[in-house]
């Protein structure tokens, strides 16, 4: 038993005290952590409850859905509806926002979230997550489309869940990043990692290598620097980790430092980005940033973008402050015309990069 360690109810309870709004995101956010016991269940029974393997059908990015794609939606929809502190919600599994009418009334909040992060991983019992945001909503009014398309910095809360050898429920409120361990033998979310902190320096990257020969040349470059590591510039040797789940590499650079890089590339031209930065890229760089880590684009902070669309892609380099920064400072220099050997004629000529 947990005999005197604070509960996921309790830190909120102390963390947002003082105006109702305050106290209905406190409630908000277990019943979040609720909706993550669901699908923590889910996901822990995997092929004896039936919930692997592939469904007929896609989401709005054409992605063929899981079981436990459209189960763990249905388990956050549910969750929301019954609630009543939620006007409307967006998620990566359904074409346009879902209006909710609240049973009190109230309704204060908009929800965008992810409902299974890493779903290709499920079959092949890989750690997969679920990443959410909570956003103001409009009062006295039922929410439009635009309502939904705030800036990341008013993100309210955001976090994430993670299903591994242990669930755990990280969140941010504006206050720091904290950590929750779920204690199967009670059911609650037990502050575990309290006040998380991304050091600044790493020596780790993750990204997915096979795609090199599409980057833009400022990522090139760094990743080059990181894998010759005491032979040139960077004075020391990297290692590199790629699990294919966003909230599973996030997680490990949250807990030991890194960065996690998914670049815009040549590789399909239509899409500026492979991540969506509603229910993607925000809520995991305002938990990076509130741990004192950069969510950048490479060539701006994800958290000052103004979205367009719901569903809107961007670049995204997530990680420990230096790294960061690098690789905003390789992207200036290239767009800039300063970097030599990635502007030179000879590059240009010979580069799908050419202007």
């Amino acid at each position: 038993m947990h005999q005197g360690r604070t509960t996921l109810s309790k830190f909120l309870i102390q963390q947002l005290k003082g105006t109702s709004e305050q106290s209905d995101l406190a409630a908000l956010l277990v019943d979040i952590a609720a909706a993550v016991k669901a699908i923590s269940a889910m996901t822990a029974k995997g092929e004896l409850g039936g919930v692997l393997g592939s469904l007929d059908s896609t989401n709005i990015q054409g992605e063929t859905q899981k079981k436990l794609d459209v189960m763990s939606d249905t388990a956050f929809i549910n969750t929301f509806s019954m609630g009543g502190l939620v006007a409307g919600l967006a998620s990566e599994e359904n074409d346009h926002i879902v209006e909710i009418d609240p049973k009190d009334g109230s309704g204060r909040f908009l929800a965008v979230f992810d409902p299974l992060d890493g779903s290709s991983n499920i079959d092949v019992n890989v750690s997969v997550g679920s990443i959410f945001s909570v956003l103001r909503a409009p009062q006295g009014r039922a929410p439009k489309t635009e309502d939904f398309l705030l800036a990341g910095r008013q993100q309210l809360a955001a976090g994430y869940a993670i299903y591994g050898p242990s669930t755990m429920f990280v969140m941010t409120v504006g206050k720091g990043t904290h950590g929750f361990t779920l204690d199967r033998e009670v059911g609650n979310f037990i502050l575990t990692h309290p006040n998380m902190a991304v050091p600044a320096d790493t020596s780790e990257f993750a990204i997915n290598a096979s795609n090199e020969r599409f980057w833009e040349p400022p990522v090139q470059r760094y990743v080059a620097e990181c894998k010759n590591g005491k032979t040139d510039v960077r004075g020391r040797d990297f290692n590199m980790r790629w699990i294919a789940s966003m909230v599973a590499d996030i997680h490990r650079i949250l807990m030991r430092g890194g960065v996690f890089m998914y670049p815009r590339d040549t590789k399909d031209p239509s899409k500026a980005g492979r991540l969506r930065l509603m229910y993607e890229a925000n809520p995991m760089s305002m938990v990076i940033e509130q741990a004192g880590g950069i969510g950048s684009t490479g060539r701006e902070r994800i958290l000052d973008m103004q979205p367009h669309d719901i569903h809107q892609r961007v670049p995204v380099v997530i990680g420990s402050r230096n790294e960061v920064e690098r690789i905003e400072k390789y992207h200036q220099e290239y767009d800039s015309g300063t970097d030599e050997k990635y502007t030179s004629p000879l590059f240009q000529e010979r580069s799908l990069y050419a202007n």
